[in-house]
């Protein structure tokens, strides 16, 4: 077992003492963290930089394609992220145990997730119908989703497996296994999107079957680590294999569903932002679709900090160090803050540079550079909703953030959004950039709530762990 999780004597240390010491555990469990998340959305930057280089239709198939796989993962990925502070609560409380019973149960889960987000993805036609796509862009995205399908059982057991790594600190093992599948999805992207060694120029089609046959090979990879490694020779996965246990099923998914749809709230907002300008064309969709791509990248830090909060809170609630956890949560506010407005101000300086490393096209260069102006913008509202947000979750408290995300993005953004992209109720429709006004509204609602709760939350009002 790592020391990144160890209780710090409070009776012996001042406030700034400990704030830096939590600080430092903070930065040994997210510093994998936030290279596994860049190594994940590295995955996506790659496939819109080199399906963009390949044609504009291509590109706008990819992003479509993206915009509504993505909020299915990230919903099941926020289900089985429940695993994450369960584990770490029993680690906490040393009930060394219940880990393997509740990780089995996430494996089912996962399995379960797979099957329904296949079902989903397989049966788009109608939703492309919809969107008024072109005839050429609709079947790019299609072929698309249908080969990314292959990859959906590995990249969700990955993530099942992940609640009980991350769970016990070693957060370096993902870490590890997804620069693995980015570094394999690279070469096959090429080789599948421009037609290299023998194989046929597939497009946007080629980023799904890369990225399918990347992520088995790390899954897999993952498989044999854990049964070989001796770092979790005292949890072994087929030695202590367990048989579905519908109560734990049901406290994990008590947990984590909250967690999976509030991230689905957030996450479905940018993508349906993507479907809604569909009709503006190709130009409009890639330009949208270059800015999230930033936005993702760049909240990968925020992210991973959240992440890491998220464990550290729940071991330090399971150990019953709840002053520290307290003193953590407040703190690490400030700390996200700050970097937030780094970022700020590389988004608002640097968007033309950033815009001309997707595209060569320039009406996609001016739309996405547009839309960056108001990416820089919203960033402090951003990163301090995701810290107040994991902060709860360590606490195990999801259901009234389930709330509060849902108000704020389809409650508040999204209507906003509407009106100002297609209407003229308070100025002339402003296109793309109405939405994004809208999510900035909506990040702006969210955080000032989410912050209000972590700072009256009290601990009693936490429920059991599975």
């Amino acid at each position: 077992m790592d020391d990144t999780h160890q209780p710090i004597p409070e009776a012996r240390q001042g406030t700034v003492a400990r704030t830096l010491a939590e600080w430092k555990t903070l930065a040994l469990l997210g510093g994998p963290i936030l290279i596994a998340q860049i190594a994940q959305v590295a995955n996506g930057v790659i496939d819109t930089v080199m399906a963009g280089h390949a044609s504009a239709e291509d590109l706008a198939a990819v992003g479509i394609g993206s915009s509504l796989w993505v909020p299915l993962f990230l919903m099941f990925m926020g289900v089985l992220g429940a695993l994450q502070p369960i584990v770490s609560g029993h680690r906490g409380a040393r009930a060394f145990g219940q880990i393997m019973p509740v990780t089995w149960q996430g494996i089912y889960i996962g399995l379960g997730a797979a099957l329904i987000m296949v079902g989903l993805l397989l049966n788009v036609r109608p939703v492309l119908n919809l969107l008024r796509l072109d005839l050429h862009t609709a079947l790019l995205t299609q072929g698309y989703l249908d080969a990314f399908c292959w990859g959906v059982p590995a990249i969700l057991l990955m993530t099942a497996l992940r609640g009980l790594t991350d769970g016990l600190g070693h957060t370096h093992v993902i870490m590890a296994f997804s620069v693995l599948g980015t570094l394999i999805n690279l070469p096959l992207n090429y080789i599948f999107i421009y037609g290299k060694l023998g194989m046929p120029a597939m497009g946007g089609v080629g980023c799904g079957w890369a990225t399918s046959i990347s992520s088995w090979i790390a899954m897999l990879s993952l498989l044999v680590y854990l049964n070989r490694s001796r770092v979790f020779h005292h949890f072994h996965l087929w030695r202590e294999r367990a048989k579905p246990d519908w109560e734990i099923i049901n406290e994990v998914l008590r947990l984590g569903v909250p967690i999976g749809f509030t991230i689905f709230v957030e996450a479905s907002m940018f993508s349906v932002i993507a479907l809604f300008l569909a009709p503006l064309g190709p130009v409009v969709v890639a330009g949208h679709q270059i800015a999230l791509n930033v936005v993702s990248l760049v909240f990968m830090v925020p992210l991973s900090l959240g992440m890491a909060l998220t464990l550290r809170i729940s071991f330090l609630v399971g150990a019953r160090e709840t002053d520290t956890a307290r003193l953590l949560g407040r703190s690490t506010l400030v700390l996200a803050v700050a970097i937030a407005l780094c970022f700020a101000s590389i988004l608002w300086l640097g968007n033309s540079l950033i815009a001309t490393l997707y595209t060569n096209d320039p009406a996609v260069q001016a739309v996405s550079m547009h839309l960056l102006v108001f990416a820089a913008l919203f960033q402090i509202a951003d990163v301090t909703q995701v810290t107040c947000i994991s902060a709860l979750r360590g606490y195990k408290d999801t259901s009234v953030p389930m709330v509060i995300m849902v108000f704020s993005f389809w409650g508040i953004g999204l209507p906003l959004g509407w009106v100002l992209t297609f209407t003229d109720t308070f100025a002339e429709p402003m296109g793309a950039a109405g939405f994004w006004v809208g999510l900035t509204v909506s990040l702006v609602s969210a955080g000032l709530m989410l912050g209000t709760r972590l700072f009256r939350f009290r601990v009693s009002a936490q429920p059991a762990t599975a």
